[in-house]
């Protein structure tokens, strides 16, 4: 009696043991991969977009900018203040139906009490501007000033190459700024 019990346990043991190393040495059943179509691309650009401009610190001196590609990864880029703004923005992203990753590659600009100047400088100078004042009440506004180590970059759009230039002169008057780099996009232009 000892000798069949003896065996039947040797034998569910080896049964068990098979069953567990034919589990552990097939992969997991992946999800299907199959590139989502022009309609599911815009549809999560979209939405990317609208999660980005509804983040509750996002402004004028952040730039989020982001690319979805046909896998489902989303890629964020752009230079934010808030390094909790970076964070807020990839969970943010996350959530989106049909995202299956995101790359979050934004950038957090160092703190400087001498940049924070420069940046509500910048922004008097520009929005402060007879013609570009118009711009200055949008929810999120469409120029951007982004500065680090006393450059400025201006992002965004506008509606004439006239606004463009004013813009980009009056970033220049502005004392303590080593550089200003033009980034602006006339609505239209390609």
């Amino acid at each position: 009696m000892k000798t069949v019990t003896a065996s039947l346990a040797l034998s569910l043991a080896l049964v068990v043991t098979l069953a567990i190393s034919a589990a552990a040495g097939s992969p997991p059943a992946a999800p299907q991969e199959r590139p989502l179509s022009q309609r599911g691309l815009d549809r999560i650009s979209t939405e990317v977009r609208h999660q980005i401009l509804m983040l509750p610190y996002y402004g004028v001196f952040d730039l989020i900018s982001y690319k979805v590609s046909p896998d489902g990864v989303v890629t964020l880029m752009g230079e934010v203040r808030n390094p909790t703004l970076k964070s807020d923005a990839g969970n943010a992203v996350k959530g989106i139906e049909g995202v299956e990753r995101v790359e979050n590659q934004i950038k957090v600009l160092p703190l400087s009490p001498n940049d924070e100047q420069i940046r509500h400088a910048e922004f008097r100078a520009i929005y402060g501007a007879p013609q570009l004042n118009k711009y200055a009440w949008e929810a999120v506004q469409s120029i951007h000033i982004i500065v680090e180590n006393g450059h400025v970059t201006l992002f965004g759009t506008v509606d004439n190459q006239g606004d463009k230039n004013i813009a980009l002169i009056q970033a220049k008057r502005v004392p303590g700024v080593f550089s200003v780099e033009d980034q602006l996009q006339v609505t239209g232009d390609k």
